[in-house]
């Protein structure tokens, strides 16, 4: 069936769950009134409805491919890429006076859940575009700005990010990669970068490549690293791309899916490059990028989710066993399932851009503490999200949604590479029992408490849901004291189920203030299927996560036969 963008879900979150209306109601955001940001989120549904989704079958079937060292991508991607530029698409939260508009990220990344369920091979390329305007326009010098940022945010030239190394992976304090002084400003950069999104194509007219690169004398780790703009084509003195820069694509990975999205290996062979922030503050600025970037790879779980579901529930319709299959109670519950999780995964997701729209607007330290503590549930869960209901959609699909004609099978060789890249979810976890509850769990109890206060509020309207999510935040809250009172690794044995039991209340949270603004129905219905079928999860997973490290450690390599 074709791909419908799920424009009235969202609007349903940003007017009755996650509302917008706070961010609005800020100076810096006082544009963004929900009629504007309704009426872009029906322009953006139509690209991804009327253009993007269309060539969702020629990435995976026409993969980019290196000839003599240009990538040339898939039929349709240029015309698509154009359509995204001339409609502003990447200039959505860039800043206004270098050509962007200004936007709130619940806006922004509303637009990425759409275009990543339309075609998620496309859609990485403005999102790394992005991710670099926001690194640069918090860390370059007013000089690199004026020349990057409005190409950037046209889209004539596009913006990537090179962390890792054979070597040096997760552990990026052990890159290799040496920048050496020219002695007029700019560097010499020599090495090598993996798994380099979008790292060289034939649609835009340069790339420019944030490179963590090593200067010498540098101190060892990550407190050693320092970041490098390296273009493509060095500008000349009228800021167009000039001479080639010395650097090359190797090779492109042959990956399991995204194979309209080419992934390089990049070497840099003595390339010249402008340092981006200070020397050796390279994680800092990185770390910008990255995090706008986790926030983008939850919506792309979120966008496959939704397409993967509206897949499902259109086969299982028309599909004929005994009567439509739809009206089996398995194929119902899958479906249901598929449907809430989404809801769910897409409402905490808005709910931490919304965290970073008000911290930034207002300068309030309890905003950038939501922001920072929903950064990896959202991650987790919206990713976790997109493979169980691509997974799901092929299930309800039977032996169809094995052939690959049926195109079912590349949501989730496309979905899976989301709960590994920008951070696994295992580091993401590991994170939040981390250094997001080094606060002694603060933003944690900040986020339980609204939980139960709004339970306690429609308890009267609706005693059975609201009990049960009150409850569930109460037992939450009991499992955050235990994890904060933990040494680290008991706190890391853990921490995906602590992770998964907090995503599982808020979920719960975020469906009954559905419920409760809903005066059809339907959404009180899958509040019903979420709070009593799925929050019981909850429990195990607390469970497990207060288990500690020994039953893990108990296993030992020899155990496993390493």
């Amino acid at each position: 069936m074709p791909y419908r963008a799920p424009s009235a879900d969202i609007r349903f979150i940003l007017d009755h769950v996650v509302p917008l209306a706070p961010v609005s109601a800020t100076e810096k955001f006082a544009d963004a009134t929900a009629e504007m940001a309704g009426a872009i989120l029906t322009e953006a549904g139509r690209l991804c409805e009327t253009i993007l989704a269309p060539i969702q079958r020629n990435g995976d079937l026409h993969p980019a491919r290196l000839e003599d060292g240009v990538v040339r991508t898939s039929p349709g991607f240029a015309e698509a890429y154009q359509a995204i530029c001339e409609g502003g698409w990447i200039a959505v939260c860039a800043p206004t006076e270098h050509g962007g508009m200004g936007l709130p990220q619940c806006v922004n990344m509303a637009i990425h859940d759409m275009m990543s369920g339309a075609c998620l091979s496309l859609q990485l390329l403005p999102l790394m575009t992005q991710g670099q305007i926001e690194a640069l326009d918090h860390h370059a010098s007013d000089e690199l700005k004026a020349l990057y940022l409005p190409n950037l945010i046209s889209g004539k030239w596009a913006g990537t990010m090179n962390l890792t190394e054979p070597q040096a992976g997760s552990d990026v304090g052990a890159l290799r990669t040496r920048a050496e002084p020219n002695g007029d400003g700019t560097y010499s950069i020599t090495g090598q970068k993996i798994f380099i999104s979008w790292g060289d194509s034939d649609l835009v007219e340069n790339v420019c490549h944030l490179v963590l690169a090593r200067l010498p004398g540098a101190a060892p780790g990550t407190k050693g690293i320092s970041l490098f703009m390296v273009p493509k084509y060095i500008p000349d003195e009228n800021g167009a791309p000039g001479k080639a820069n010395s650097l090359r694509v190797v090779s492109l990975e042959h990956k399991m899916g995204l194979h309209g999205s080419p992934t390089c290996v990049m070497s840099y062979e003595g390339a010249t490059g402008w340092l981006v922030g200070q020397e050796n503050r390279g994680m800092a600025a990185m770390f910008t990028m990255m995090n706008n970037a986790r926030l983008g790879v939850a919506m792309q779980g979120i966008g496959v989710a939704e397409a993967a579901c509206q897949a499902a529930t259109a086969y299982a319709a028309d599909r004929q066993q005994f009567g439509p299959i739809i009206n089996h109670a398995d194929v119902r519950r899958m479906l249901a399932e598929m449907r809430c999780e989404t809801f769910a995964a897409r409402a905490i997701a808005l709910a931490c851009a919304q965290a970073i729209d008000m911290a930034h607007a207002t300068g309030d330290a309890d905003w950038a503490a939501r922001a920072a503590f929903l950064t990896p549930i959202a991650k987790t869960i919206g990713t976790e999200t997109g493979m169980r209901a691509a997974e799901t959609a092929m299930q309800v699909h039977g032996g169809m949604g094995f052939v690959e004609e049926t195109g079912i099978a590349q949501y989730y060789r496309d979905v899976r590479v989301t709960a590994i890249y920008e951070g696994t979810n295992g580091i993401q976890a590991m994170d939040l029992v981390g250094r997001k509850l080094s606060d002694g769990g603060e933003a944690a109890y900040r986020l339980l408490e609204e939980v139960q206060s709004y339970a306690e509020s429609v308890r009267a309207a609706n005693p059975d849901l609201a009990g049960a999510v009150w409850a569930a935040a109460e037992t939450l809250r009991e499992a955050t004291e235990w994890m904060v009172a933990q040494a680290p690794r008991d706190r890391q044995a853990g921490a995906i189920p602590y992770l998964r039991a907090f995503a599982r209340v808020l979920g719960a949270h975020f469906h009954l203030r559905a419920a409760m603004a809903d005066e059809i129905g339907a959404r009180k219905a899958l509040a019903g299927f979420f709070i009593r079928r799925l929050l019981p999860q909850h429990a195990s997973l607390l469970a497990e996560a207060r288990d500690g490290a020994e039953t893990v450690d108990s296993v030992t390599p020899e155990v496993l036969g390493a």
